[in-house]
């Protein structure tokens, strides 16, 4: 599958693999708001944000990726992350850590999904957003302290997120564990693995780097608020 498709990822999804879980018009889209926080334009030069005026609450915040469409005195962009797009392009290696026991989350876990993800990395998950994929865990005395998951399917990719450790349970290689199982999970279906991180995060690169992601692009997250 063409790799073309990653340049405007959110687009690209929502208008096939997640065609079902969007809301908007022809040239502008946004998942449901339950699932996640965002929205998406064909072609940045040529749509306009306000074709979603009727999807879009106000004071509502989202995310578009990429290219950035003219926006009106309405729309105020809030901050900028600029992000390392990674894609797998050799078949990632179990690590040999000693494994943990990785269950794959179900509805019964969504609370403590919500909670994990937004203690460690707030903003980007909402309630809904483990309806996007296949999510695994690993608990430890009962807790959820480590998972990751699939967030943006398009034909032929499959985006890891949600990759997040509770701070008191790093250095075991978690991360790499849940990375590897989805992964595999990825090459049996015939996709590519891939993810956005941002470019600040020189050790989480490092590490997606030795499992056998190649950075591809940098690409812009922007948090907007309609004011």
């Amino acid at each position: 599958m063409s790799e073309i498709l990653l340049d405007n990822p959110a687009w690209s999804a929502l208008t096939t693999t997640q065609a079902p879980l969007s809301m908007g018009t022809e040239r502008v889209k946004r998942y449901r708001k339950e699932i996640l926080s965002f929205i998406a334009c064909e072609d940045a030069k040529q749509s306009a944000l306000e074709e979603l005026q009727p999807w879009i609450n106000e004071g509502e915040s989202f995310y578009l990726i990429g290219e950035l469409p003219v926006l009106s005195a309405d729309w105020q962009i809030v901050n900028e992350l600029p992000c390392a797009q990674m894609v797998l392009r050799s078949q990632v290696v179990l690590p040999v850590k000693e494994p943990a026991t990785i269950t794959m989350l179900t509805a019964d876990d969504a609370t403590a999904m919500y909670d994990l993800v937004n203690k460690v990395q707030p903003g980007y998950y909402n309630p809904g957003t483990r309806l996007l994929g296949t999510y695994y865990g690993i608990w430890q005395e009962g807790r959820l302290v480590a998972m990751a998951g699939e967030r943006m399917r398009m034909s032929g990719f499959t985006e890891l997120s949600a990759i997040v450790t509770d701070p008191a349970y790093t250095g075991r290689g978690y991360a790499q564990q849940l990375i590897t199982r989805l992964c595999h999970q990825h090459a049996e279906e015939g996709v590519t693995s891939m993810l956005h991180v941002s470019v600040a995060n020189e050790r989480a690169i490092r590490l997606y780097e030795h499992m056998g992601f190649v950075t591809r692009r940098t690409i812009v997250f922007r948090k907007i608020t309609r004011g």
